[in-house]
């Protein structure tokens, strides 16, 4: 009981924080967004579009679009001269969130998330409940039971959720890029090899020229120091004795 206090205890904490960092975060002012935008573990965050534009997933898109205007009005650089540069990389996610959303494919991806982290919120959730009957206490809430408490649950897995798709994108790129440096290497081995080869043929055929010559003009030295032999070496025979 005591342990289960102290984690009760623990989540309210959290919680309270977390809410008051909403609230923080729901000021609309230049500083404030731009801070919000580049917190530490912002790479993360700003994965989810609907986060950076601190729009509901059900929302219009005109109500999306209104948003994202007056958000980039905030953060523009323009506007921000005193920090230009973190300006200008807030006003780039932004920019960033609202192509994701204004596309219709990009925007159902989004919210096919949205709604894998509502059932995924919601068997866990179903998963509690068990546990509850099966320990005695069916009548005991559980922290989600707390509309604004399941809503933060669907967020934080659909933040989770974001940021596996982010890692499995990732590990693809990374993988494709090892597939594709691999197979840089072996055409340029194999165009190395063809170079060789035709290097050596063409050394081959100009080599196999000499040899030609050579050998023709071998033989017709050779045949010219034959005949000369013969002709030098030349003695006629010797007269026979006659016989009476």
């Amino acid at each position: 009981m005591s342990s289960s206090s102290e984690k009760k205890e623990s989540f309210e904490e959290f919680y309270c924080e977390v809410k008051e960092i909403e609230k923080r975060d729901s000021v609309l002012t230049p500083k404030q967004q731009i801070e919000r935008l580049l917190r530490p573990g912002s790479t993360y965050f700003n994965l989810n579009p609907f986060e950076v534009l601190q729009v509901e997933p059900d929302a219009s898109l005109d109500d999306i679009k209104k948003k994202y205007r007056r958000l980039s009005i905030l953060v523009h650089p323009d506007k921000n001269m005193d920090d230009a540069e973190r300006a200008q990389q807030a006003f780039e996610i932004i920019n960033r969130a609202w192509k994701t959303l204004e596309n219709e494919d990009s925007r159902k991806k989004c919210l096919d998330i949205y709604q894998e982290a509502k059932e995924r919120t919601d068997h866990m959730i179903d998963q509690k409940r068990k546990k509850q009957r099966k320990e005695g206490r069916n009548d005991e809430p559980i922290p989600e039971d707390d509309p604004d408490k399941y809503k933060h649950a669907v967020y934080v897995m659909t933040m989770k959720l974001f940021a596996d798709m982010e890692r499995k994108r990732q590990h693809l790129e990374t993988r494709d890029m090892e597939e594709r440096k691999r197979k840089r290497e072996a055409e340029i081995e194999q165009e190395e090899q063809m170079s060789l080869e035709k290097e050596w043929a063409k050394n081959f055929e100009e080599s196999r020229q000499n040899r030609v010559d050579s050998w023709k003009t071998f033989q017709s030295t050779s045949g010219k120091e034959k005949k000369k032999k013969k002709i030098l070496g030349f003695k006629p025979p010797k007269p026979k004795p006659e016989s009476r």
